[in-house]
């Protein structure tokens, strides 16, 4: 064998050895700290208004939201620097709010509650005959199926190193049946709603 090929075949196992040693050391490392996804619940959804006005295709709304979040790992920090609350209705977004309970820090084993979360206002929005007609049922029922999705831009805290703020590549989503209140109370026969779709630490659109 040539010089030369002895020396390629040298350059191409250091290489080998020091991504090897790489892959190992981020197992390792994976497992110590096994980083569970976070748990967020909205224990409270309070509708005072939502009417849609056909003259002008106005949808008007008042939702407040109580919402819990859990941290259940013992060696995983996480700092929320935004927290966006997207809401929508029959895939109609209306409503986009800057929670201003950020910035904040979530330990070990810790639980935030977000309270008041108003979502509230007048929006101008395009339904078709199938979606007013799902309005009307709603009304007539009193409770509306509403979705609110939420955006959030963390970093992590593994020990003493910390990661830089991103935003995970989709929205948490808080699949609600929110009654309509016609007091300034929390709305009766509401059930806490676990959110789904979170991917703090993972990200389903690079698979494949």
């Amino acid at each position: 064998m040539s010089r030369r090929h002895r020396c390629c075949a040298c350059s191409f196992c250091v290489f080998y050895n020091i991504v090897l040693c790489f892959l190992l050391s981020l197992l390792i490392f994976w497992l110590i700290f096994l980083p569970k996804e976070p748990k967020f619940i909205v224990t409270n959804a309070s509708l005072t208004q939502f009417d849609f006005s056909t003259t002008n295709n106005t949808l008007f709304y008042n939702l407040a939201l109580n919402i819990t979040i859990r941290n259940p790992n013992r060696r995983v920090g996480i700092y929320y620097n935004r927290i966006e609350a997207i809401a929508n209705y029959r895939k109609n977004r209306f409503a986009l709010v800057t929670l201003t309970s950020t910035p904040f820090y979530q330990g070990h084993k810790n639980t935030t509650t977000l309270q008041q979360v108003l979502v509230e206002g007048q929006q101008v929005v395009v339904f078709g005959e199938h979606d007013i007609s799902k309005f009307n049922s709603e009304t007539a029922a009193g409770v509306y199926s509403i979705d609110v999705q939420l955006a959030v831009k963390v970093r992590v805290r593994f020990g003493k190193f910390k990661t830089d703020y991103y935003t995970p590549s989709r929205n948490i989503n808080c699949k609600l049946k929110v009654p309509l209140s016609l007091k300034q109370t929390s709305a009766d026969g509401f059930e806490t709603t676990k959110c789904g779709n979170v991917n703090i630490f993972s990200d389903p659109d690079s698979a494949g």
